[in-house]
Order: structure tokens, then C-alpha cells, then sequence
């Protein structure tokens, strides 16, 4: 089952880019989500942004020819790019990248650390090859070696997380971290620490995100619908509450927002 939501890309798709999403190889996707490849190709002296709203995940990224560790970033970013290029990136599932890091996810929230930190010169060898493939299969293909040799011994707290926050992501019974503790038969503190060493974010935050990708993604495809009825869908019933979260995670409210959309605006970052 998904862990992660296809949300995130804040606005209204155009065409200054494209997002391509690729499933692992089986062996890994107890570990790995996706594969994801954004590509452009803009005509000379013209520049376009995309602003995201992170994932709950770990990514290993392949940008400008160099290998990145990224850690949960807390707020939203903005990309600015031009002429042509591509990202490729490896999305890790919630709380799957600690075996592979050795030690609390936590540690690494909002950092980007070079892939040499964690492999050595071996990253830095994998990445000239995935930026010289010309083809997004190739790099696919090399980066699964590349994690297939380093595979870490299987951990049962990766599957315990993995289906806490598929749960998150999937069951619209659960409005509150105690719905958690209750289906999950943990305590709460015992729920926290879990999070705070295998996701690097808690699990409040973690709901709280997936319900706003939502949210964004339902208000900028029907842009005219009241964000009232969107907010109590996700299980907002504070309409005030809704408001604050979606204003501090995404940097407009809801109605500004979907103005945004209607005029294909990039929305501010957060």
C-alpha cells in the first residue's frame, strides 16, 4: 500500500515542466515509495518556478550532476529553473531510510548532506554515471544497484511505521493522533518516539500534511468550490483551525489560493 501521497506541487500544472513517477524494483519497495523525474526544456532567456509541499520522506536526489541525502523538509521551497535539465530523485518511504542511515531520521530534518557523507566516493562515482545515462530507465537500473549493494538487514519498526502512515494517508476515520494509539494499540509516547527516530517528524505533522496536499490539490483543480466544504472533508471541523494550517504550511489562505489557480499564478511559498 502507498505511504505517500502523488500531492505536493502546489498551483496549477502547466507546461514548463514535466513530472514522471516510476515504481521500484520489488526487492526494494519495502524501502523505497518511487522513482520521480521532473524535466524542462525552456526557450533562451525565459525562467519558470515550482513550488512543492513536502512529503513525510526521505529523498535521494540527482541534481546537476551531483548525489543528495534530503532530509523531511518542514516548509514549502521554491525551484527556479531554466534552458533545459532534468531532477531525478529516489523517494524513500516514511521512517525506511533509518536503516540505511544508521542512526535517528530526526537528525537529518531539513538537511541536505552530500550522498559522499553517507557512502563515501562510491556516491560520487554512481551519480557521474546517472547523469551521463541518457535515458530515465538507465538511471533507474543504476541506483538500484547502487541500494542493492548496500542493502540493510530487515528492521520490523519500518513495517510498523509504514502502515501507521499509510493509515494516515488513507483512512479519513482517523482526525486526531489518539484514532492512532487506539488502532494501533501503542502509547502515545511510545507512538512519538517512533517518529521522532524513524519519520524525523511527528505524527501530528504527518496527518496534518497529507490532509493539506489535499486540500491544495482539490482547490486548485475545482477552484470555484467553497474551501469550507473541502476543509470539512478532511476532517476540519474548526474552520479557523483549517485556515491557520493551511495559511502557515502553504503561505496564503485557502481563498487567496484558489484565486491563485484560477489565474495560473504561482502561489507564494511558504
Amino acid at each position: 500500500m502507498s505511504t505517500t501521497s502523488e500531492y505536493g506541487v502546489l498551483g496549477v500544472r502547466d507546461v514548463d515542466f514535466s513530472l514522471d513517477r516510476y515504481p521500484p524494483a520489488p526487492d526494494l519497495a519495502g524501502f523505497v515509495e518511487r522513482h520521480w523525474l521532473v524535466s524542462w526544456e525552456l526557450p533562451p532567456g525565459r525562467e519558470a518556478s515550482v513550488t512543492l509541499l513536502p512529503h513525510p520522506c526521505v529523498n535521494l536526489v540527482l541534481d546537476g550532476g551531483r548525489l543528495a541525502v534530503c532530509g523531511v523538509g518542514r516548509e514549502g521551497f521554491t525551484y527556479v529553473y531554466s534552458g533545459a535539465g532534468r531532477v531525478f530523485g529516489v523517494k524513500f518511504r516514511p521512517g525506511a531510510f533509518l536503516p540505511w542511515l544508521g542512526r535517528s531520521v530526526g537528525d537529518i530534518t531539513g538537511a541536505v548532506l552530500p550522498a559522499e557523507q553517507l557512502w563515501g566516493p562510491s556516491a560520487s562515482g554512481v551519480a557521474a554515471e546517472m547523469a551521463a545515462a541518457p535515458r530515465v530507465e538507465q538511471m533507474i537500473a543504476l541506483v538500484e544497484v547502487f541500494l542493492r549493494e548496500r542493502l540493510p538487514e530487515p528492521d520490523p519498526q519500518v513495517d510498523l511505521v509504514g502502515r501507521i502512515v499509510a493509515a494516515l494517508l488513507h483512512d479519513r476515520e482517523i482526525g486526531r493522533v489518539d484514532d492512532v494509539t487506539a488502532m494501533f494499540d501503542i502509547a502515545p509516547r511510545t507512538l512519538q518516539r517512533l517518529f521522532a527516530r524513524y519519520v524525523g517528524v511527528s505524527p501530528k505533522w504527518v496527518l496534518r500534511r497529507y490532509r493539506l496536499h489535499e486540500a491544495a490539490a482539490v482547490l486548485a483543480q475545482e477552484q470555484h468550490r467553497p474551501w469550507a466544504d473541502v476543509a470539512a472533508e478532511l476532517g476540519y471541523f474548526d474552520q479557523s483551525h483549517f485556515i491557520r494550517d493551511f495559511t502557515a504550511a502553504i503561505g496564503m489562505t485557502p481563498v487567496a489560493y484558489a484565486q491563485a489557480c484560477r489565474r495560473k499564478e504561482a502561489p507564494v511559498s511558504a
